[in-house]
């Protein structure tokens, strides 16, 4: 019984297969189906065989053993009879796997002709820097690990490397798809259930590859408007012990749009404190571990590109309460 509900939890949550919660993940869905009902049927009809042969070969040794070709040459003929049989079944569970194949691809590519809301996405060692279309400006806004997308819109994720291949994966919403370095590849995601979801890097890239992940936040196209409305405001200007460590020895690696960082080698912190996770997933948004991330990278994260930075604990106490204000 533990096991049975074991298994059963893997077909639902924040990042399972078996619970589409988009148009294109559900496409996915109906093929896997698909495939589990022919698969299921050939592997009924293997064992079945095999269960014949079995029997067929104990009738035979009793046939030999009393001289009774009669017999032997029956179940030969009978065996002869069903081979075509056989084989025409094989075809058309084929042709069945081949023409679902067929409008699969076809659904995951149906919105691809019309216009969609375009996100950028790149792929660094080990974290996600994700960049909106601002309408207003035309230009970008930036944020880092964490993908909003309004309910019921079509999205087109613009997915690119910046260093090793990455592969983009939300499994509640879509399927995965590469991302490699010199070339854009493009996936559109039609988010259908509010709510929160988990996506991964599913291509190994290094030694932090399962510290990769990001949260996804579908919400109504409202909600979604005001939410990357507040993205886009610039942070207030600060001032105080922790805004002046951070200049100092942050601003060359992370930007903070309206406090004068401009870094670029590291995620945007504009509204650092207002993401569900820090470091890639690796540990939930509190003012602890932001503090505990800025004291210990590689302890967190060993190898990755954030080195320890050279504060006082006083000093690291208010870097850390400064970014906690970044909402």
């Amino acid at each position: 019984m533990p096991t049975a509900g074991l298994l059963l939890a893997g077909c639902a949550g924040p990042q399972s297969a078996l619970d589409p919660g988009g148009d294109q993940a559900h496409a996915l869905f109906s093929l896997f189906g698909l495939m589990l009902w022919v698969s299921g049927a050939v592997y009924a009809v293997v064992l079945a065989g095999l269960g014949w042969a079995l029997w067929r070969a104990w009738r035979r040794r009793g046939a030999d053993a009393r001289g009774d070709a009669t017999l032997v040459g029956g179940v030969d003929a009978r065996l002869d009879r069903t081979l075509p049989v056989v084989a025409g079944a094989i075809v058309l569970g084929l042709t069945v796997l081949i023409t679902g194949s067929f409008f699969a691809d076809r659904a995951l590519f149906a919105t691809r002709a019309a216009p969609a809301l375009e996100v950028r996405v790149t792929g660094h060692q080990w974290w996600w820097r994700v960049q909106y279309r601002d309408r207003v400006s035309d230009g970008w806004i930036e944020t880092a690990n964490e993908l909003h997308l309004p309910q019921g819109v079509t999205v087109r994720l613009v997915l690119n490397s910046a260093d090793v291949i990455h592969s983009f994966w939300v499994p509640n919403v879509a399927g995965k798809l590469d991302m490699i370095p010199g070339r854009t590849n493009r996936l559109d995601v039609t988010a259908r259930h509010a709510g929160w979801y988990r996506g991964q890097c599913a291509e190994f890239c290094g030694t932090q590859h399962a510290h990769m992940a990001f949260a996804v936040k579908v919400e109504p196209p409202a909600a979604f408007r005001a939410w990357l409305a507040a993205q886009a405001a610039p942070a207030a200007p600060a001032e105080g012990r922790g805004a002046a460590a951070f200049q100092a020895t942050c601003a060359a690696c992370h930007a903070i749009r309206g406090a004068g960082a401009a870094g670029r080698a590291g995620p945007d912190l504009t509204h650092v404190a207002a993401r569900r996770t820090l470091a890639a997933g690796a540990l939930t948004m509190t003012r602890g571990n932001l503090q505990g991330w800025i004291a210990q990278p590689q302890a967190i994260k060993p190898g990755t590109s954030m080195p320890a930075i050279p504060l006082t604990p006083a000093d690291a106490d208010a870097v850390a309460t400064y970014l906690a204000t970044l909402r």
